[in-house]
């Protein structure tokens, strides 16, 4: 397709950007190489090659690197770009893939789903699956691979869609505002080439990317509850995402995921027991070992932990707390009591919500459980009725 060009963003790429860029040009697509700031002379490397450059002579990072690929495309008339990494763990070969998907569905993101194996780190597929959890609570949509960056995109997306990130957390950040902005999730099987060389390509930092990534997702999913609707910009089909606006639909679209009253009950327990206690920033990943460790439902311990934002549940049991201790309730905010008292505070904090914990839990879960029950009932009922009629 003369419409899609391939994109390879690269950044210190000396040993491994030449023999990718090679066997990306074996696919027929017209290829643009944007350099991010390398210092290594990796760009040099493609002297000869019939391919475009982009040049930055600082490192922007790779999100910035997708954006003005696309600012470069729609310049000169692409309607799609496909990026692949310039690492050499993706096979250029599979760009035909994409290219026919992106004509059956040309207002679609497309992600190449990495066939992982047994040789790949256990970290990389926590991580998968922990950012894939994210994409499905903000959107809606089963992702199977939210972090592979071997994808296609329409232009006008990227040129419309605005995302706040300029590294590796514009990956995460395009999708969920990309499906809120209309477009659709598509993915095909890719296979992967990891080795000593690959990993020593890529330029993904644990700490500050995952950093990066977790802020993105924080302010993602608040945003997605907050009261006004998302700028629609394209006219696509969507799904359907969980949002607190919409209690009924988000509470069917949980059961859809479980369907046992007794999973979503025990799930929906775990999940507002761990979110009462004071595990300040680690509540999601603690809910999702925990959950995993006792086969509950996921997704729904993560979605009902929610409910435990501040203010009001950690509010509760640091006055349950405070009570405990002193055999009153905390009636002065100040400096002192939750400034140079924080210690205390935080003591008070984990014993109230060790008792208001478990029953918030109870409570909550009780009633998960009888309204799933009416609802499969319902939907029983309903199901004879159409039978018989």
């Amino acid at each position: 397709m003369n419409n899609v060009l391939l994109v390879i963003p690269a950044f210190n790429n000396h040993k491994t950007l030449r023999a990718v860029t090679e066997k990306a040009l074996r696919t027929g697509l017209n290829i643009l190489v944007v350099n991010d700031g390398s210092t290594d002379g990796g760009p040099e490397t493609l002297d000869g090659l019939p391919v475009s450059r982009l040049d930055f002579k600082v490192n922007r990072g790779k999100g910035a690197a997708i954006l003005s690929a696309a600012d470069w495309a729609e310049s000169n008339g692409f309607t799609h770009i496909i990026t692949l990494d310039a690492d050499g763990q993706h096979n250029p070969e599979d760009t035909s893939r994409f290219v026919d998907l992106i004509k059956e569905n040309p207002w679609t993101i497309i992600i190449g789903n990495r066939q992982f194996n047994n040789a790949v780190p256990f970290s990389s597929r926590f991580g998968r699956q922990f950012s894939n959890m994210w994409i499905w609570i903000t959107t809606g949509w089963r992702v199977q691979d939210s972090q592979s960056g071997f994808r296609a995109y329409p232009v006008a997306a990227l040129r419309q869609v605005n995302c706040r990130g300029r590294r590796y957390d514009f990956e995460v950040e395009i999708l969920v505002r990309g499906v809120w902005a209309g477009l659709s999730i598509v993915y095909t099987d890719i296979l992967v080439h990891y080795s000593d060389e690959t990993k020593k390509a890529s330029h993904f930092d644990p700490f500050q990317d995952n950093v990066r990534i977790s802020r993105v997702y924080t302010w993602l999913v608040i945003r997605n509850f907050l009261p006004w609707p998302h700028k629609v910009l394209f006219n696509t089909d969507s799904k359907e995402r969980l949002s607190i606006l919409h209690p009924v639909r988000s509470f069917k679209l949980l059961i859809h995921e479980s369907g046992s009253p007794k999973d979503m009950a025990f799930s929906s327990m775990l999940g507002i027991f761990m979110g009462t206690l004071p595990l300040i920033s680690c509540h999601s990943i603690a809910i999702f070992f925990i959950a995993t460790r006792l086969r509950l439902n996921r997704l729904v311990a993560l979605s009902v932990s929610n409910i435990c934002m501040p203010p009001f549940v950690p509010a509760l049991a640091l006055s349950v707390g405070y009570f405990i201790r002193h055999g009153r309730y905390l009636t002065e905010f100040n400096i002192q009591t939750l400034g140079y008292e924080a210690p205390q505070r935080l003591f008070e904090y984990l014993i109230g919500s060790l008792i208001v914990g478990p029953v918030l839990a109870l409570f909550v879960g009780m009633i998960v459980y009888l309204l799933t029950m009416i609802y499969h009932n319902l939907r029983s009922s309903k199901g004879k009725d159409g039978h018989a009629g």
